[in-house]
This record gives structure tokens, sequence and C-alpha cells, in this order.
């Protein structure tokens, strides 16, 4: 059974959809004026695994994942490239959508845009002015947040101890510090929409809860995102749709936690981030094996605890996968029809099928299921010893490839896999040392080298182990250490098999 953390509860909860078997979820997308880092990474990854699990367990999923698209921040790159805002806005949609596909994550079912949506933005800030929480003030219009007593309850907030805070702006005509803005009168050179307060843009907080419930209707399942829109844009979300519909926004708020660096969250506004292009472009990896390296790393850390970055656990996610694509390798390899084995993988298998289960019906604790994972492939290694047969191994390699799918992990060709250290940039992901103030000296700090080691190509290596072999035939044993040498100069790493064969891999 499915329990979820709950936000706005504080604790874990049976979770059950308002209509069975199908879930509405919503989860806040990007503002698109820069590239993706690795923070907007692990919040899609986190939404994309719930999605695929609840898809698992047979739900259907109507999935809606936004774009803001006009916000100040947008505006202001606009300005400082020379360009129209609008082509800001496509430009990182493109660099979004490049940036996902790199990691696997699929489009969600609605993926809205807030310019598209300016009808419906507008008919619910009318609907708050209407009931009175909401009221003008020189064309701008803001929620009165005493109106809705309730205000706080997610992020365990009292109003009376608050203060203006993460994009509230203190003004003078607001009736408290914590009132919102639901519409901003035009400015001179910026985008403006008419509306029957004046022209204008909405404020970020209202283009959610337009979206979500023009999508997923009045009251949905599940509303996620990361933990730094608990407050106050979540906070605002329950209180302006309340107050609008009489109805509670979402059943179950999900926030996934930081991505750190020097366990500083990684954030554009501190200049201590890495986006996901860089990453993609300075290991030199083909996209396939990157973007599983990245998912393993973030999903080995359970999506509410922080995850630290670093090249340190790159590199060990890099390890740990090179553990599965040696084992599927061996899988294909080996030969033999009987297998004594086989009857102990079967029960292996069935405890990797309560042990997965049990892992993500927990709050979906990838972790867990990861940890799953690496027990049956240390099982499996030592079935082989004993003998696994032809049907036996497929099952075991179906199983894994199965179960991963969930994950995204284990869904390469051992082939497409390359079996070999990582060498990132001299210095790049360097996390102890002091990172620099503004992005443009960070990219500058990193530079563009790229450490690597020379190789070989599959014919040339075949060459070589077949040099070697035969001279091991021959029992000229210095003969084949030598080409053993020169092979693990090259990243090959060399294994003579009990029948006699040779197996090699990167």
């Amino acid at each position: 059974m499915l329990k979820i953390y709950n936000t706005l509860t504080g604790r874990k909860e049976t979770f059950e959809p308002l209509v069975p078997k199908t879930v509405r979820m919503y989860v806040c997308g990007v503002t698109v004026y820069d590239e993706c880092h690795l923070g907007h990474a692990r919040s899609a990854l986190v939404f994309e695994t719930v999605r695929r699990y609840l898809q698992y367990c047979k739900f259907k999923v109507r999935f809606v994942k936004n774009f803001t698209d006009v916000d100040d921040k947008i505006i202001n790159r606009a300005k400082e490239l020379g360009i129209p805002w609008q082509a800001v806005t496509a430009k990182y949609i493109k660099a979004y959508y490049r940036d996902m596909k790199r990691l696997g994550i699929r489009k969600a079912t609605v993926e809205p845009k807030a310019t598209t949506h300016m009808a419906d933005i507008i008919g619910l800030v009318r609907t708050l002015l209407r009931k009175g929480i909401a009221y003008r003030a020189d064309g701008d219009v803001y929620f009165q947040v005493e109106k809705f007593p309730a205000y706080g309850a997610l992020s365990k907030r009292k109003l009376s101890d608050m203060q203006a805070g993460a994009r509230v702006e203190v003004d003078e005509r607001k009736r408290h510090p914590m009132d919102f803005a639901l519409w901003k009168a035009a400015k001179s050179g910026e985008p403006a929409w008419n509306s029957p307060w004046g022209p204008g843009r909405p404020g970020w907080h209202v283009e959610c809860s337009a979206m979500s419930m023009k999508h997923l209707g009045k009251t949905f399942d599940i509303h996620g995102g990361g933990a730094d829109l608990i407050f106050p844009h979540h906070e605002n979300e329950i209180a302006q749709s309340y107050a609008a519909t009489g109805k509670e926004l979402a059943r179950y708020w999900v926030h996934n936690g930081f991505v750190q660096i020097n366990q500083e969250k990684m954030s554009k506004s501190l200049g201590n981030f890495f986006t996901v292009r860089e990453i993609f472009e300075k290991w030199g990896y083909r996209e396939p094996v990157t973007g599983e390296v990245l998912r393993y790393f973030l999903l080995a850390t359970h999506y509410r605890s922080p995850v630290d970055f670093s090249d340190q656990g790159l590199q060990e996610a890099k390890r740990a996968l090179d553990g599965f694509y040696g084992l599927f390798q061996r899988l294909k390899e080996s030969s033999g029809a009987k297998g004594p084995g086989d009857s102990q993988l079967k029960q292996s298998i069935e405890r990797l099928n309560d042990g997965f289960r049990q892992a993500m019906d927990d709050d979906f604790n990838t972790a867990a299921a990861i940890a799953q994972f690496q027990e049956l492939r240390v099982e499996v290694n030592r079935l082989l010893v004993t003998g696994l047969s032809r049907k036996a191994r497929e099952k075991a390699r179906e199983a894994l490839r199965s179960f991963g799918a969930v994950l995204g992990l284990f869904q390469l060709l051992w082939r497409d896999w390359e079996f070999k250290d990582l060498y990132p940039p001299t210095g790049w992901l360097n996390t102890n040392t002091q990172m620099p103030s503004r992005p443009e000296e960070q990219h500058r700090a990193h530079g563009p080298h790229i450490s690597s080691v020379p190789t070989l190509s599959d014919n040339e290596i075949k060459e070589k182990i077949d040099e070697r072999n035969e001279a091991r035939r021959r029992k000229d044993f210095k003969r084949a250490d030598e080409i053993r040498a020169e092979l693990t100069s090259f990243g090959i790493t060399v294994e003579d098999k009990p029948d006699g064969t040779t197996r090699w891999k990167r």
C-alpha cells in the first residue's frame, strides 16, 4: 500500500486518489530565463519517477507541469541581452527540452504556459476581488492574507511572525506586509495584457493556481515541487485557490530536497550551480551513459533528503552502474544449459519484487529500491559460478531491466556502456574550493579542458586478445602478460573465463 509524505500534515499518509486508479498531479516547472541546473534536474527526475511508479502500479496518470514564461527575471534577461522577452523564453524552453531528453525524462501530459492562460488567470483574480479577499491599488491587485485564517499551514509559520520574504515586495500600499500580488500594473517597455483593472501581467503565484485548476479541476491528488517552493509560492497557491473555490487545491503536497554544494543549497542566485548542459558537455561521455549516471546519483538519495553534489559522487554512481552492466555482459556470455542455481535465482527475483515494491510504497524510497538491485546483482554473480541456465540468465537480466525501468536505469545494451573511469575537466567539480560569486566567473574558472585516456577500437582489441590467446596456447606467458599490460594501459580489462575463452570491457 503506497504511502506518501504530505508536507501539509507533516506525516506519511496512505495514498487514496479522488478517482480510483486515476491520479491527477501538478508540478511547478521552471521559469525560463536561463539554463537548467541540477536542482531543476532533480525535481524533474523525482516527479518523473513518481509518475513512472504510479503507472507501474496501474494508475492512469494525468501529469501537468507548467512553464513560467513571463516574470521579472525573464524581462531583466531580455534587457540584458537586448532581445525580445519572447526570444528569451523560446530559447530556454528549447534548452529545457534538450536537457530533459538527455536525462530520459518524458514530457508531461500537459505543459501549459502562463502567457496562454491569461483568461483563466484574470478570471481567478476577478473571483477573489468579487469575494472581497483581494483589493486593488493603483492598477495592482493584492491578495489580503489576513482574510485567510489558515495562512501558514503548509510552511508551519504564523502570520504574526512573518516578514516580507522571497519574491514579496515591501509596498506601503499593502494592508499587510505578506499580502502578495495577483496582478501587476503595466510598466513602460514590459509585456502587458488587458484586464478589467487595467493593463498588466499576473503575479507569480496566481499562474499555477489558474493553470492547475484549468487542467486538473478545483481539487486534484498531488501537487509537487522543490522544497524552496513551500513558502511563499505553495503557501500562496493554497490561500488564493481555497479562497476562490472553498475547496482544497491538492490532497498531497510533495516536495523534493535541495541539491547542495559544500552543504549549501545549489542556486543561481548564489552562483554555486552547475548546469545540466555543463555536465553533459564537459564529461565528454555519450549522452545515454551520462544520463543514467546522473539518474543513479540523484536517485541513490531519498527524494526528501538533500544530496551533496561532487565529482566523487558521480564517479561512485558510474562505478556502481559498471557493476550492473558488467553483470549483463557476463549473463550474455555465459554458456551451458544446466542450471543448478536456477531455483535459487527464482527466489532471489521474488525477493526483489517484494523488496522493490516495499521500498517504493514507502514514500518512493528510490535509495532502498537501488539497494534491492544491488542485492540481486551480488546474488546473480554468485549463482553464475554455480551455474545458471540460459533461460534463468534471461530472467535475471529482464528482472533488473524491468524494475530498473521505473527509475530509468539499466536500459542500455551492455555493449553500449563504457567501462572506464570518469575523467572530468580538471578542477571543474572541485567543490572544496571557494565557488566564484558570479556564474560567468564560475564558467571561466572551470575551463574547457577535459582529461582523457587514449583507447582502441573493438577490432583492435579483438586482435590483441586473439594474439594473447595464441601466446597462451604456446605457453608464452611472458608475451601474454605483456599484451594484457598493453590493453590495461588503454583502459581495457581482460578476464579469462573457466571455459578457456576471454572477455574484455573498457
